[in-house]
This record gives C-alpha cells, structure tokens and sequence, in this order.
C-alpha cells in the first residue's frame, strides 16, 4: 500500500498512473482545472472573475473600507434620496441596501448583474467564430479548430475580466455603468473615492454627497418594474437581427499563431473590433432606440444630479468641475461594458439626452419629465431626442 507521502507527491505516483490523476495532485493545476472547466458557455466566467480581480487590484491599494465609509454613506443616500424624490415627484423606491466596496468586490458583484446582459452576444459571437472556423482564408484549420472550440470561451473570459478590472480601478459607484441591473442595492467603491478626493483636492463629506446623488438618480430610473426587462430585450433584439462583421473577423483570424500573445491581444483586444455589425435598415433602427434609452437615462441623471446637487452642495460647482476633468481624462473608459455589446452611444448623443431633460423642464415642470419612467412607451425616441416638442406633444 502506497504511503500517505507518496500519494501527495506526484513524483511517487505509480507509473501508469494517469496523467490528469498525476497533475490533479499538483495545486497550481487543481486551480488552472477549476478555470479551464468551469462553466460551458461562450464565456469562462470564473476567468473573467479571477482576471478582474487581480487587474483592479494590480499597482492599487485596495483597502476595505471601514463601518465609518459605510454609516456615512448610509446617511447620505438617505438624505439624497429624499431630496431627488423631492426634485422629481418620484416616489423613493424602497429602502436600499448601501454597500461599501473594495475594487475586488465591484468586479466580483458587476460579473453577476451583467452575465445575463452580455451572455446573448457572446454567444452569437461564438456561432460567428465557428462560421469563421468552417472556411478561415489562409489560415490552419487544426489550429483554428482549437482556437474556437477551446480558447474563445477563455479569451473572451480573460477580455471581459480585464474590461472590468479596469474599470474597478475608476469607477465611483454601482452606476457609473450605466445599464439597468439590480437597484435593492447601491454600491460605492470608496478606495476610488478616497483616490478623487485625494487628487481633485475635494472636501470628503460634500463629494460623498454628490456621488449619492448621481447613484440615486439613477436608481429612482431603473427601479421602475419594467425597466430591466424592457433594456434587456432591447439589446436582445438587435443582437438578433443584427450580423457580425464575418469579414473583419476573418481578416483578424486569418495566418493566427496560438504560440503568439501579441498576435492574440490584437485579434481578441478590442471588445468593439470583436462585435463590430454590419447593419441593415432594420438593425440601425434598433440600435437607435438603445442608444436613445442610454442617452436619455444618462441625460436624465445629470439632469437631477446638477438640480440636486446645486441646491445640497456648497462645492457643488467645484466637485462637478473636477469630474468633468476626470472624465476628460477618461473619455469613453466608462463605455467599455457598451463596447462588448455593440452598442456603443456617442459623446454627442449623450449630449442630446442631457439637453433634452433640461429642455422639457424649462418648457414645464420636472413632474411632466419624469413622465418618460412611468411606462417604456413613454420613453422619448431619438428624433424626440432632437426635438422635445415631438414628445411633449405626444405626452404633456
């Protein structure tokens, strides 16, 4: 009988013993096992979990934050939600459950709430890598056939991972990706707070406020019943009569080499190269109307967050200074989850959205405004968007 030493120790193993039972014996890879097979989707999502964490955390201190962070910011949503519900004559919906997070636990929450949202276009891009597969110009099938069959659910895990853990390393709040998902909660990522507040020079308790505010304007938004629904099927019908850029994917696939990372980060490194569509009448129109519900959403929280917020904040004019400049210096980082669902909205669109909300509201009153969240036909259109006496005509 084998001694308990040697049965820990690979080396001991008898010689025909197999050679997964071997390697399953060795840590390092029992957990690169776990990785490769959990999950059998078009995304290895335990990757985008571990990949995530570690690129949030990596060259930051992540610390956690303490029962302070969490009782203050507990009083503040309070206050804040109160004073939005007071702006727009929506009711509070709810007592939520505040959060404080470490980077690490953003991404681990927001690889959750958007597994559902991203799942149905990565397996349509999925089905286009196997098109590609069938017929791939120039390049070796049996390597091909590995890539797709193999790698794809690991590479898009690792794209998604990194996505996230890049924007773990900014992000203030739950919302600052803006797409409807869980609102029981409100989630604040204090070591990024911490970080603005250090290099904007901004006062703690004020700019604490103001990141409540821009978190319960958005949820006042997505906390209406159908809207999660509504924004889901939205996606999913222009995912599904949308095409892929077969083209530009075989182009990026075409003489691939597995052994060689850098040709790999370039066929796999932009989420929006990977879903880039060609799109048809009917798919310009969908993706019309996802991009004016984002716009509006964003549009619509700026909007509360400037009314809110100019009348809570004394450094109200300061804080929003600085983050227009943080957000200059990071133009388009926050669109990276749009990216991976192609459905990426414009600068001059989200423009278009917060020059709406200020337009209806001048014209009435913020009660006719907030109209638009009582049921999804309500919603403005994109020419709406450009013209608000359409949709007033339509609603006031």
């Amino acid at each position: 009988m084998a001694s308990m030493a040697s049965m820990d120790d690979p080396r001991e193993q008898p010689p025909d013993a197999p050679i997964g039972d071997v390697f399953g014996d060795v840590p390092l890879f029992r957990e690169l096992q776990r990785v490769l097979l959990s999950g059998s989707g078009p995304v290895n999502w335990e990757l985008a979990r571990q990949v995530g964490i570690a690129t949030a955390a990596w060259n930051h201190e992540d610390a956690s934050p303490t029962q302070e962070d969490r009782r203050g910011f507990e009083d503040v949503v309070r206050a804040a939600e109160l004073e939005v519900a007071r702006f727009t004559g929506m009711e509070v919906p709810g007592v939520p459950n505040v959060r404080c997070d470490r980077r690490a636990a953003w991404v681990e929450s927001n690889i959750n709430s958007l597994r559902d949202l991203v799942e149905p276009v990565a397996s349509k891009l999925a089905r286009a890598l196997g098109e590609v597969r069938d017929h791939p110009p120039g390049a070796e099938v049996p390597m091909l056939e590995a890539l797709m069959d193999r790698m794809a659910p690991l590479l898009l895990g690792a794209q998604m991972g990194t996505v996230l853990g890049y924007l773990g390393q900014r992000v203030l709040g739950q919302f600052d990706v803006a797409v409807p998902r869980d609102t029981g909660t409100l989630a604040f990522v204090v070591p990024n707070i911490a970080a603005a507040e250090r290099e904007w020079s901004l006062d703690p308790t004020e700019f604490r406020a103001w990141v409540a505010i821009h978190e319960a304007a958005h949820r006042f938004e997505f906390a209406r019943p159908w809207v999660r629904d509504h924004f889901h099927t939205l996606v999913r019908e222009f995912t599904e009569s949308s095409e892929l850029d077969l083209a530009g994917l075989e182009e990026r696939l075409a003489g691939l080499d597995l052994s060689d990372p850098e040709r790999l980060g370039e066929a796999f490194g932009n989420p929006g190269d990977l879903v880039a569509r060609v799109l048809t009448d009917e798919g310009r129109l969908l993706l019309a109307r996802v991009q004016a519900f984002l716009a509006v959403a964003e549009g619509y929280a700026d909007h509360v967050l400037e009314g809110v917020g100019g009348r809570m904040l004394t450094t109200f004019g300061q804080i929003n200074e600085a983050m227009r400049r943080r957000g200059e210096g990071e133009a388009g980082e926050t669109r990276l989850v749009e990216q991976m669902l192609g459905i990426e909205t414009t600068a001059d669109q989200y423009r278009l959205g917060r020059t709406f909300a200020d337009t209806v509201a001048d014209r009435t009153e913020e009660a006719v405004l907030s109209r638009m969240w009582d049921a999804a036909e309500n919603l403005p259109s994109m020419p709406e968007l450009e013209e608000p006496t359409l949709w007033l005509a339509r609603i006031a």
